[in-house]
């Protein structure tokens, strides 16, 4: 067992969950004094905050020439936030969902996840793609603005994450805020570097790829704060900004994690074979699956929450049965596509023709 190893992962870890905390709060009081909406707040501030340890880990990682951790960790958070994050916030309580978000932020996950599969298949992604994504990300951003600014009233509660009001009387400031956005940065800085080291050592001790150690356990520890903060959201019946956090940070991992990693990256950030084959048409279909999930009725009801953790089940014990080249796997791969999926798309159909049919009978 390789204890030292383990144990940086699990520091670097508690590290960057405590440098999102700390990036999280200070910016998102910042945000207030400028007056964005909580909405807007809870799609852009929240979810980029969280998302922060995988862009340290992500970054750190092209810089040190582990294309693998980089791509597979923010292609693999991007599958946990909307298979497990999502699935399991709404088995707590179904998770409304913002028309905005149906209309406008899910069409733009969507579109990122695509572009991330076409900019890959020349085998790498480079300094005009990483340009590419940074500026649709620019331009992501330059709309929430503009959204804010057409929303009225001001901001009267924090969303669910950020802070009480007895925490904001504490930081209130503007210099504790720029104090816990620097110190929230040095934290993130610190546990990437122990958690890329330590789980690139576990893989080779292990004989685990470092794709599938960043697919699934840098993928999963990076994506923590998104648990808490959708998990506390549903609990606390701030459902839309559950929702909002998965969604923007989604969008955040691929413009603008991939695009600065991409732009740093000396020679690019190599794409592999399986990452094109599998992981990243995966990311694609969950991303896809939201839209006729979250057209119905406009929320995520229990059995959606449940089949999107059954899915990401599944989506790990492949990565496992294929890392270790199990005898299983055959079946596994028949059951599910012949199976499992096709059940699952005419499932979703029927019932977005449903929803549909009955919106129009309301509506004559």
């Amino acid at each position: 067992m390789h204890y030292p190893a383990l144990l940086f992962s699990l520091l670097g870890l508690l590290l960057l969950i405590a440098g999102a905390e700390g990036l999280v709060r200070g910016a998102s009081g910042l945000a207030r004094r400028l007056g964005i909406s909580p909405l807007v707040i809870g799609l852009t501030v929240v979810s980029f905050g969280t998302s922060s340890p995988e862009m340290a880990v992500s970054v750190l990682s092209a810089l040190s020439g582990k294309a693998d951790i980089a791509v597979g960790n923010v292609v693999g958070s991007n599958i946990f936030n909307v298979l497990f994050i999502l699935g399991f916030s709404a088995s707590i309580t179904p998770l409304a969902v913002s028309l905005q978000v149906i209309r406008l932020d899910v069409p733009i996950m969507i579109a990122a996840s695509v572009l991330a599969f076409f900019f890959g298949l020349n085998g790498s992604i480079g300094r005009l793609e990483g340009i590419i994504f940074t500026a649709a990300f620019g331009g992501y951003l330059a709309l929430m603005i503009k959204r804010s600014r057409r929303e009225k009233g001001k901001i009267q509660e924090a969303p669910s994450g950020i802070g009480t009001k007895g925490q904001e009387r504490k930081w209130g400031s503007a210099t504790w805020q720029v104090i816990l956005i620097a110190f929230g940065l040095v934290l993130l800085v610190a546990g990437a570097r122990l958690l890329v080291g330590g789980a690139t050592e576990i893989a080779r001790g292990l004989g685990v790829s470092e794709l599938v150690i960043g697919l699934t356990v840098v993928a999963a520890g990076t994506s923590l704060p998104e648990v808490a903060t959708s998990v506390t959201a549903s609990i606390r019946g701030e459902r839309d900004i559950a929702v909002g956090n998965v969604v923007g940070s989604n969008i955040f991992n691929v413009l603008a994690i991939l695009g600065t990693a991409g732009i740093i990256a000396t020679d690019g950030m190599t794409v592999s074979p399986a990452l094109l084959g599998f992981d990243i048409p995966v990311m694609i279909a969950s991303s896809v699956a939201c839209l006729p999930i979250f057209f119905t009725g406009h929320l995520i009801a229990r059995w959606e929450g449940l089949l999107f953790l059954g899915y990401y089940g599944a989506y790990t014990a492949f990565l496992i049965l294929k890392s270790s080249e199990h005898a299983a796997l055959p079946m596994f791969g028949v059951v599910m596509v012949g199976f499992v999926l096709p059940i699952t798309v005419v499932t979703l159909l029927t019932i977005t023709i449903r929803s549909i049919r009955e919106k129009r009978h309301r509506l004559r």
